[in-house]
This record gives C-alpha cells, structure tokens and sequence, in this order.
C-alpha cells in the first residue's frame, strides 16, 4: 500500500563494515538528510520513552544505569546466548525503529531523504514503502579487514558477526543500485554524486 510522503525514499544498506557511514556522509555534504535505524534504535529507548517502559517491564529494573538510561552493556550481557530474550527486545525495538524512520521519511522536506538500514535485507518485508534500494558493497575479505581494524576483535569474531547478518546475495537482490566500495576515496565521490542526479531526477519526475 503506497503512504503519502513529501520526499523521494531511498532505503541505504549494506553488511557490516561494508561503508554505509561513508557513503552517508557524502550523501549529507550533498545536503540529504539520513535517518539512521542505529540513531532511532537509541532514540525509542531513551529515558521517558514507552519504549524504555516496555524494557524494563520485561527485563527489570537492573537493565537501567545510575542515571535511568538503558545500560547496554547490561541488556547485551541480559540476552547474550538466550534467544528468547532477543527475540523479546527486538519484538519491543524494532517495530519503534521502523515507526521513527517512516515518520522522518514523511516528516522531510527535502527533495529526497535517505534511510540507513543496516538489517533492511533481514526485514525486508517491512520496508517496502521505500521508493528505491542503495546497496553498499565489498568483497567479504575486505569486510573482515576493516571490522578487525575498527572494533580491534579477532578474526574469529569478526567472521562470526558478518555471517550472522544475510548474504551479499540477499542484499544485491534487493538493490536498484549498487556502490562497491573496496576504498577508492575518489570513486566514491563520483558514485555518489552520480547517484544524488539520479534521485533528485527520480523525485521530480515522482
């Protein structure tokens, strides 16, 4: 069913450590605005929210830190191995993620706005009031590298955290549009700037 919206969506995503904050940044240099499901996952649960509440009537109290804010490292630790209590905070999380992205998406007065979702292949179904898909991608060799570098984790880890999340496959099927990104900082200038023609022509023709 299409929802009346002001702007032209485009729904950003890629795997883990694949370079969505990169392209990101260029999109909003070009004046995009993004909305990011991390941003919005930190924003339904913050103190005073409905979202907190439903946390902790079903966790407890002992998830909140000293100053009433939900204490992540406690929630992680809380349904580390326990499937039933991820499934139980995604249940609370998710569905506030996906509410807080349409309303910005409906909210923006830009000619396009882009949505970065990093688990849209895994919620595919959810999303499909977006207008269009941008796939951010890289070889899995080079996933493993950088995740290695940035978080400072083993191999061992970093392998199993890319093979939790869906295939390159599952991605690339979704996509209107890809950027590889295996580190040329010019290319992905032009990428994107080829990209942003295209979507303000999308939108306007829309």
């Amino acid at each position: 069913m299409n929802t009346p919206r002001r702007s032209y969506v485009v729904a950003l995503t890629g795997g883990i450590a694949a370079g969505k904050s990169a392209i990101s940044r260029r999109f909003e240099a070009l004046g995009i605005h993004v909305y990011d499901a991390d941003v919005a996952a930190r924003e339904v649960v913050a103190p005073g929210t409905e979202g907190l509440r439903a946390v902790v009537e079903r966790f407890g109290a002992g998830v909140l830190d000293a100053g009433g804010q939900l204490d992540r490292t406690a929630m992680r630790q809380r349904i580390f191995g326990d499937d039933e209590a991820r499934h139980a905070l995604e249940a609370i999380i998710h569905p506030r993620v996906r509410a807080w992205l349409h309303e910005h998406a409906l909210a923006d007065h830009g000619p396009y706005c882009l949505l970065a979702i990093p688990l849209l292949a895994e919620n595919a179904s959810h999303y499909d009031w977006v207008d269009r898909v941008l796939v951010v991608d890289a070889p899995e060799a080079l996933q493993l590298d950088r995740l290695v570098r940035r978080d400072g984790i083993e191999e061992s880890l970093a392998r199993r955290m890319i093979e939790r999340q869906a295939t390159r496959e599952r991605r690339l099927a979704l996509a209107h549009d890809v950027i590889e990104n295996s580190g040329d900082e010019a290319e992905l200038d032009h990428a994107v700037a080829r990209l942003h023609a295209r979507y303000l022509a999308l939108a306007s023709a829309g």
